[in-house]
């Protein structure tokens, strides 16, 4: 197998990795406004990503990083031709972060109001913007015979990216609600539950008809393999959640999420940015590739550091694993008092 297919398959699993992390996270974001019910509720929410959310979001920048090595004339042409959706998503990953980090350094009302709408905002920007850049990456982009991109803002707003921003946006709400009904004890779990399942039926019709566009589009047999199992796995898990098993269904979720985008890439090689001008100028693994030296140089260094930072990653999970209620918030009601079992009469 030629090295450009090698980093081409370790960018899909990359962009797996941080869809399926990171998609928890701002389903939490846009969750913010709709679950809790008062501040209390909103920090069980935070907490539930408060020891991760951080870890998930180097998976884009590492994702990043290796398209402008490996593939310098896509990551080139890319971030010049979609350079003001991609810097709209960068803004407002910024501001997310900084409600995270900032909500709680005043104990005023108004301020975490206002810090609480910016976090909503800052995961809802990026859990659309990224499925309308995936959307239109697969369906391909104005390039020219220079490899420069020659549309406009308008033309990335096309129908087709348009349903995949929804897509993406609807799978992360109804793959956060999941979480959070995982990682929760008490009311909030029974609430993100059931809008999980409620919102999931929804979703599950949008997700079917991204896919199947998608394969009407550009897919191809393994395409069609993914998106099936992708498909499959959503509606599994909107059911584990239904009979309250949501450990299963934060799998089925995980699974959907992670067959869809393998399915997205396959259905895009050996492409990597097709031309809708003229198919003789997409850019393909082979010609937007970099030397074969450095994509030697840099297998090596995959090979070594990518085992340990997994390894770190799935640590600090199992460490944050046990659920949290707002027992668990300093100034949270106390935990209900267990009373013991009636002892049993013996019949004499």
């Amino acid at each position: 197998m030629e090295l450009t297919t090698i980093w081409f398959a370790l960018i899909a699993v990359l962009w797996i990795g941080y869809f399926c992390l990171e998609g928890f996270d701002f389903g939490v974001g846009l969750l913010f406004g709709i679950l809790a019910r008062d501040d209390t509720e909103r920090r069980v929410l935070l907490n539930t990503i408060g020891p991760v959310w951080d870890g998930n979001e180097v998976w884009v920048i590492v994702a990043g990083g290796a398209t402008f090595a490996a593939f310098p004339e896509w990551y080139a042409t890319l971030f010049s031709g979609f350079y003001l959706p991609l810097l709209l998503i960068l803004l407002a990953l910024i501001v997310r972060n900084l409600a995270i980090e900032y909500r709680s350094k005043k104990d005023d009302a108004g301020w975490k109001q206002r810090w609480d709408v910016l976090f909503v905002a800052g995961s809802f920007v990026p859990a659309l913007l990224w499925g309308v850049a995936f959307g239109n990456i697969v369906r391909g982009v104005p390039i020219d015979a220079h490899k420069q991109f020659t549309g406009t803002l308008f033309t990335l707003l096309n129908p087709y990216a348009l349903l995949g921003g929804l897509t993406t946006l609807l799978l992360f709400l109804t793959h956060g609600a999941i979480f959070v009904s995982l990682k929760t004890d008490g009311d909030i779990r029974h609430r993100a539950r059931a809008f999980a399942v409620r919102v999931g039926a929804g979703t599950a019709v949008v997700v079917v008809a991204f896919l199947a566009w998608t394969q009407g589009l550009t897919g191809n047999t393994g395409s069609a393999v993914l998106f099936v199992v992708g498909a499959g796995a959503l509606v599994a898990g909107l059911a584990a959640a239904w009979r309250g098993r949501e450990g299963w269904a934060f799998c089925g979720t995980m699974v959907s999420i992670g067959a869809a985008v393998a399915g997205l890439f396959v259905a895009l090689f050996p492409d990597v940015l097709p031309s809708t001008t003229d198919a003789a100028w997409s850019l393909t693994t082979s010609n937007a590739s970099a030397t074969h030296y450095a994509l030697t140089v840099m297998t090596w260094v995959a090979v070594i550091f990518t085992p340990i930072v997994l390894v770190y990653e799935s640590w600090s999970y199992w460490v944050f694993r046990k659920r949290i209620s707002i027992h668990h918030i300093p100034g949270g009601p106390p935990p209900p008092l267990r009373t013991a079992p009636a002892e049993r009469s013996t019949p004499r």
